[in-house]
């Protein structure tokens, strides 16, 4: 189950597309529709396993992804219109430059028709198109960017791996198992501002240690760059099987001001979103919970179009607590670009200050068909038959240990049947047997004597 997992996992993608770009350019406030979700099974499987002598093994973890138009509202070919991100991310990137220079690469940019929002397929959004501006950076400064020809949101997650995760095998203690020796030969990252925010803890986000409390659980996160606490919220069941719920508490994505932990995430702008800008080349982008849930109100009124709501935005991990292995999962996140006016670069005019959503994706899966079943029988119900049949068996003992209290309780009396003629009885022997006799019913035809010898 660990090498393979039999999970079906999906991902849901939902894209945001700007209804009135032109009217942002002349200071409007950004207007939202939300396209999709646009759906993506999704298979793993893990290579280079290697076990090692210090009870750890190490592993790559490869997705591929498959797009899935019955579970889709919409196709890989259909057109959105959203901010042109190398763009507007090269902007914000140059802002400190000499206006004479953001005026002559404004030029430059102009000449390769590159304007603030474009109008791409999907599936171009996805996994890639050809654009003119990473030619010309690859060429200006060679090693900025590390892809050439294609940009493209999700171009390196399919069919790629995770990085390099070493995980411990609980061999010698339990209650280690899976949890995360290093990452990419890393102890800790070095993307944050703090030894705290840079720590890699948990484990790779697929299983926990069994016997698990009803308190908190730890992952290290790759795509966030980050190590990620949920808590837990509470006690239920997932097709009869019993599960701790725990969810990402308001603090996950808070600024340093509002939870002084987090501020080697900073710098920060509103709770409820964080700076990734620092693993993803500098550029001005966000992560934060879909719709901005359990953000800052004021990100939610800067643009029109968004309703958060715990129901269809919060993330959740129902987890078996006996085992630690995930029954019914679901990972939100939110992708959000910050967009502004630079001066001397004319394609960004008079746009105000926003926070941008871009898209907000789902990694959902569930434990179903022969394998639910198996775990349901082998953890549910013969435990709980067995706890039943104890019960049983004390039930039935009950009436014999009262027969066997009323067998003690009664007169020490023998009668006997056959009972001897030695003349040496005694005279309290024969009262005894002329009780009895009494006692005896009266037999009728031939009496047998007892032989005396």
């Amino acid at each position: 189950m660990w090498k393979d997992i039999p999970v079906p996992f999906y991902l849901s993608v939902h894209f945001f597309e700007v209804l009135n770009p032109k009217q942002i350019l002349q200071g409007a406030k950004p207007v939202l529709s939300q396209r999709g979700p646009y759906v993506y099974r999704e298979y793993r499987y893990k290579t280079n396993i290697t076990f090692h002598d210090n009870d750890t093994v190490s592993y790559l973890e490869y997705r591929n992804l498959f797009f899935q138009p019955h579970l889709s509202n919409g196709t890989e070919d259909e057109y959105i219109v959203v901010p042109n991100i190398m763009l507007m991310g090269a902007a914000v990137m140059m802002e400190k430059l000499p206006k004479v220079v953001k005026i002559f690469l404004s030029e430059i940019l102009s000449t390769m028709n590159q304007e603030a929002f474009m109008n791409r397929t999907v599936g171009e959004i996805m996994w890639g198109y050809e654009d003119s501006l990473i030619n010309a950076i690859n060429a200006i400064v060679p090693g900025l960017i590390p892809f050439k020809g294609k940009f493209g949101l999700f171009a390196g997650f399919n069919n790629s791996n995770s990085g390099l995760f070493t995980v411990n095998t609980g061999m010698k203690n339990i209650s280690q198992v899976h949890m995360v020796d290093s990452w990419n030969g890393l102890k800790k990252v070095n993307y944050w501002r703090s030894s705290q925010c840079n720590m890699i803890n948990g484990t790779a986000g697929e299983m926990w240690p069994p016997f698990m409390s009803p308190t908190s659980l730890e992952f290290y996160s790759p795509d966030a760059c980050r190590s990620m606490t949920l808590v837990y919220e509470q006690s239920g069941k997932f097709k009869g099987v019993p599960t701790y719920r725990f969810v990402a508490p308001k603090t996950l994505f808070a600024n340093g001001t509002d939870y002084p932990p987090n501020e080697g995430f900073c710098p920060c702008l509103q709770s409820g979103i964080q700076n990734v800008s620092s693993c993803r080349l500098n550029a001005p982008m966000f992560i934060s919970h879909p719709h901005f849930y359990n953000a800052d109100p004021s990100l939610v009124e800067a643009v029109e179009g968004l309703n958060p709501s715990k129901e269809q935005h919060g993330l959740f991990l129902d987890v078996h607590p006996m085992t630690g292995i995930p029954m019914n999962c679901s990972i939100k996140l939110q992708l959000n670009l910050y967009i502004r006016e630079v001066s001397g670069i004319s394609q960004t005019k008079n746009i105000k200050p926003v926070v941008l959503p871009l898209l907000w994706f789902a990694e959902s899966g569930s434990i179903e068909g022969s394998v639910l079943k198996q775990f349901y029988t082998n953890l549910v119900l013969l435990p709980s038959v067995l706890d039943y049949l104890q019960y049983i068996l004390l039930g039935l003992s009950v009436p014999l240990i009262m027969a066997a209290a009323v067998l003690m309780a009664m007169p020490k009396e023998k009668c006997s049947l056959f009972w001897s003629s030695n003349k040496k009885s005694s005279d309290s022997n024969k009262a005894n047997q002329a009780t009895c006799a009494q006692k005896l019913p009266a037999v009728q035809g031939t009496v047998l004597q007892e032989a005396r010898l």
